[in-house]
């Protein structure tokens, strides 16, 4: 076999391997708050570590994490929601001062291919407003469950005119 495609087949099975694939990393702001969504393809039911840095004047900053320790000064500014296939940095009271660039790393337990690494260079006056209702969209089961439930909440009303 050609050492060439002996390497391509090896990183492609690498890839493949992959217990997780960040898709997209993105910011917003949520009135003063800043939410960093770090979207993702999961390949497993193992659990997943993360950690959310900034990079200011080449250094690097852990704002929340299970993989480090945080940093004391977003300690009580951050906290981290999950979703299915998406992990959420909600960082309080951002200011230009918090402005860098941000990185969301992934890692699922016993995943030996290493890290998924995402950035994003987050400016406060570039940012978009956060959509009301886009986390929302992400785990819709609520929306279901109040659509099929219209007809019963409709029968009640009726019933007690």
């Amino acid at each position: 076999m050609n050492p060439t495609v002996g390497i391509a087949v090896i990183l492609t099975v690498l890839q493949a391997a992959h217990c997780q694939m960040i898709k997209d990393l993105s910011a917003c702001l949520l009135g003063q708050n800043l939410r960093v969504d770090c979207r993702y393809e999961n390949k497993t039911d193992n659990p997943l570590t993360y950690e959310f840095s900034i990079t200011k004047d080449n250094r690097k900053h852990v704002i929340h994490s299970t993989i480090s320790v945080s940093e004391n000064i977003y300690r009580n500014r951050a906290n981290v929601t999950m979703h299915k296939n998406l992990v959420c940095l909600h960082l309080q009271s951002f200011t230009t001062s918090d402005e860098g660039i941000y990185m969301c790393e992934l890692k699922a337990t016993n995943d030996y291919t290493g890290n998924q690494i995402r950035n994003i260079t987050v400016i406060k006056d570039k940012l978009e407003k956060c959509a009301g209702f886009s986390l929302l969209i992400q785990n819709t089961s609520w929306l279901l469950l109040l659509l099929l439930s219209l007809p019963l909440l409709q029968a009640v009303d009726f019933v007690s005119l």
